[in-house]
């Protein structure tokens, strides 16, 4: 089976309003596994990049100016990722976008179907719990300290680790079967344990046993200590 591991930067928040992509970056998974194949693309986006978005990811005007636009990495983009499932976390705002390029270069739209959304994993398996990938990635105990600026490939890296942990760990795939052993025992068999050869030394000292005697003395005759 499969897999992409996607990430995008953009320059804002809705791609109806002029937003654009300017990064893509994915892993591909091969039953569960990285296969060490990755996709990675700077994208111009025919606009200015707003300070906000700047803060996010750091890709600047004067760094995008010389790189392809999307129409001339549409069709590169969409062989690697062919027909596999792309694994996203909160994959509602990255497919729009990449649905809004797609359309603008004609070329058909990716299935929702296709998306696996982590961001939707991590809150059903952990309700009420932060699930931003940083929150992820301390929980599960993966390193992200690289992780200064948004980077689409970076955090798509990221993103694999956090989503074989989210799937049930690492090594999904690897079943180490438990060791059990069992004793029959026939239901009318009148099975007992058998006495102890000898019985065990006991571990009161002499001065606690006498200070229980005393403390059991104190609570009168009526005490249950003093008939048992």
């Amino acid at each position: 089976m499969r897999e992409i591991v996607l990430d995008t930067e953009t320059t804002g928040f809705d791609p109806q309003g002029g937003d654009r992509i300017v990064e893509i970056g994915a892993v591909e998974l091969e039953n569960h596994m990285p296969t060490g194949r990755t996709y990675h693309q700077y994208i111009n986006p025919e606009r200015s990049v707003p300070e906000d978005a700047f803060a996010v990811h750091g890709l600047g005007d004067a760094f995008l100016a010389d790189k392809p636009v999307f129409a001339a990495i549409a069709d590169a983009f969409l062989d690697f990722v062919a027909d596999a499932k792309l694994v996203i976390h909160n994959a509602a705002f990255d497919m729009k976008f990449l649905n809004a390029e797609l359309g603008w270069v004609n070329r058909p739209p990716i299935p929702w179907e296709r998306a696996i959304d982590t961001l939707d994993m991590a809150r059903r398996r952990f309700p009420g719990s932060p699930a931003s990938l940083d929150a992820l990635c301390r929980r599960f105990g993966i390193d992200n300290s690289s992780r200064t600026l948004h980077g689409a490939l970076l955090d798509s890296e990221i993103l694999a680790e956090v989503y074989l942990e989210l799937i049930g760990g690492r090594q999904p795939g690897l079943v180490l079967a438990a060791v059990q052993t069992t004793v029959s025992v026939e239901a009318d068999s009148d099975w007992r344990p058998l006495p102890r050869p000898e019985k065990l030394p006991t571990r009161l000292t002499k001065e606690e046993a006498a200070a229980h005697e005393a403390f059991v003395k104190a609570m009168g005759d009526g005490a249950l200590w003093s008939k048992a």
